[in-house]
Order: structure tokens, then C-alpha cells, then sequence
């Protein structure tokens, strides 16, 4: 390098952007753009460079989040814990509990992190009324970039093994936050947490997905930048509209065996030939344990 060029390179730097194009590196000085906006633009640049697969359009769908097993060979798409591996000739979606503790993972939020699940004001940890889960604390940017690096780091595992997608779960957190009365997250907590690990999933180029929420709207797409939407009992919460109106034909839909089996066999008349649609156990327990049920349509 010669030294008019490290002049030029060390000025760059010294006034803002460094940013990468398809083609080499361009330097673009921007007086006004502060570190973290710095920070931003590179993510934002190495995620549009990144191009990310979608999940094939209304194909069989496996949900494999409570234990591993092969799948049947007319499955095209799977869905496993962090901890699994994926399957090889498949699309794999790679499960992350990013709102919410899991019951099995005491160290990560210990410690150091303990401060990251969410406490009413007398300091009690607040739970998921239906799961042996705490909510973690996304009511500060601090706290969100913190939770950030944790998921990030998880789903930097799953590109490293091989995995299309992200399935961050409990997106909805917010709506199970009340305290006394009090609600201490909301949807625009969470909805800022999104955007962080959306853009770190399509800088590793890996698709995101949106769990449920319908309340977000077209927000999810257009300001989160999830990619397609993975819906829970939307048939029998009259919801999956609110996907397919967002995200088209890219949506897999999952109803549960302990609704009632209208809910499945409605969801495949009215929408099973435009999008994935199967029918599971509650706790999605692996084939072979006892409870196990999968129909696919």
C-alpha cells in the first residue's frame, strides 16, 4: 500500500464509514455518522451481500424441536434445536428460545447474565405461565444488545453446522410481561431485539423466521426483516390471514393435537394446497416417545 493511499484510508476512517461492495472496498467519509451508526451500515452492508434461501413453498414440513429423529423421506423441511444437527438434502431451520430461558439451560442465564430475565419491581423473576420458562429483560437497549450477543453467538453455531433458517421463539413475550398489574415489556422492546438478530442472521446468510405475533403486521417484514413466518394454532385463533397477507405462500403452519381436530383438517381445506400445514403433539416429542403424533397435509 502506498503511503497516498494509507492517507486516504487512515482520513476514511477518521470521518466515518468504511464500507464493502460486491465488487472490492469503497471508503465513504460521513462526518455526521457516529460509531454505532457505523457499526449498523457494515451489518446492513454485509446483509445485503448475503442472499438468504427461503424454505420451499408448501412442501411436507417436520417440527423436531423436542427431540431429533429422521424424518420421512417425503419431508423437505425440518425444524431442530440449536443443539441438534441438520439434515443432510433438507431445508433445515435452526430453533433458538430467544425471549424466553429454556428449563435445561440454567448456566446461561446465571451469573454475570442472571440480571438479563425480567423481575417485577419487588425483584422476582417473571415466568411463562404455561412453561417452565422465565422471560428475559428486553426493556433497555443495554440489556437487548447483551441478549443480542448470547443469540448471536448461538446463531453463528447454526450457519456453522449447516443450517437455512432461524426460528426465533417467543417473539410474544411482551403479552405474558404483566406484574401486578403492570406490564413490563412491549412490543417495541421485543420488535428492537428482532431487528438485531435479523440482521445478524442475514449477515451469516441465513433466512429468519417470525414466530406467531401476528400483531406486528406488515412490521415484521418491513422493519424487522423476518423473511417467512412460522404460525402456531393460527387456525384456531382465525390468524393465519394475518401471515399469508404479509408473507404470501411463505408460511408453515402448526396445529396441536390437544385442540380440536377440526382446527387441523379445516387448516388443510382451506390453506394446506397453498402452505405448509401439519398437525403435532403439544410437546413435540421425538417419534417413538409416547404422545408422539405428526399428520402433514
Amino acid at each position: 500500500m502506498s503511503a497516498i493511499t494509507r492517507r486516504i484510508l487512515a482520513a476514511a476512517i477518521a470521518v466515518g464509514v468504511v464500507a464493502a461492495s460486491v465488487t472490492g472496498v469503497a471508503l465513504a467519509a460521513n462526518a455526521g455518522t457516529t460509531a454505532t451508526g457505523a457499526t449498523n451500515a457494515s451489518a446492513a452492508a454485509t446483509a445485503v451481500a448475503k442472499k438468504v434461501t427461503l424454505p420451499p413453498v408448501n412442501r411436507r414440513f417436520d417440527y423436531q424441536i423436542g427431540g431429533a429423529y429422521k424424518p420421512a423421506a417425503s419431508v423437505k423441511i425440518v425444524d431442530r434445536d440449536r443443539t441438534a444437527k441438520p439434515v443432510a438434502g433438507l431445508y433445515n431451520i435452526c430453533y433458538i428460545n430467544a425471549y424466553q430461558t429454556q428449563p435445561d439451560d440454567v448456566k446461561t442465564w446465571s451469573g454475570r447474565n442472571s440480571d438479563l430475565i425480567l423481575r417485577n419491581g419487588t425483584g422476582v423473576k417473571v415466568g411463562d405461565p404455561e412453561w417452565d420458562e422465565y422471560l428475559l429483560d428486553t426493556s433497555t437497549a443495554v440489556k437487548r444488545t447483551r441478549i443480542a450477543a448470547i443469540m448471536n453467538s448461538w446463531i453463528d453455531g447454526c450457519a456453522a453446522k449447516g443450517f437455512q433458517a432461524i426460528e426465533p421463539d417467543n417473539l410474544d413475550s411482551w403479552t405474558r410481561s404483566s406484574s401486578a398489574g403492570k406490564q413490563l415489556l412491549t412490543k417495541a422492546d421485543n420488535v428492537a431485539l428482532a431487528k438485531l438478530l435479523a440482521a445478524h442472521a442475514h449477515g451469516k446468510g441465513l433466512a429468519i423466521a417470525q414466530k406467531n405475533t401476528p400483531q406486528l403486521g406488515t412490521a415484521g417484514k418491513k422493519t424487522v426483516g423476518f423473511d417467512f413466518a412460522i404460525a402456531e394454532e393460527c387456525q384456531v385463533y382465525t390468524e393465519c390471514a394475518a401471515y399469508t397477507k404479509v408473507y404470501g405462500p411463505n408460511v408453515i403452519e402448526i396445529e396441536y393435537t390437544d385442540n380440536p381436530t377440526s382446527a387441523y383438517t379445516t387448516a388443510c381445506t382451506k390453506q394446506g394446497t397453498k402452505i405448509s400445514v401439519i398437525l403435532r403433539d403439544r410437546d413435540v416429542v421425538a417419534q417413538g416417545k409416547p404422545g408422539y403424533v405428526y399428520k402433514s397435509c
